[in-house]
């Protein structure tokens, strides 16, 4: 079975009590693109992005991501 890359921004979002509209404020994220995602339909993403959502969600890039086996 081939692995995938699996989203959790919605735990850490609401872990945190917030919205991805807060987030895409916060960060400077268009919505459109944090939702793509979010929902695991992103093909790729930027180190800069991924560090922006880091810096507002407090979190560390693994924590955003797993490897899912599924």
């Amino acid at each position: 079975m081939k692995p995938k890359i699996k989203i959790n921004m919605d735990l850490i979002l609401v872990q945190r009590q917030m919205s991805l509209t807060e987030l895409s404020e916060r960060t400077g994220i268009s919505f459109a693109n944090l939702s793509k995602l979010k929902c695991g339909r992103a093909k790729a993403i930027r180190f800069t992005t991924l560090l922006a959502i880091c810096e507002v969600l407090e979190c560390k890039p693994g924590d955003l991501m797993d490897i899912s086996y599924t």
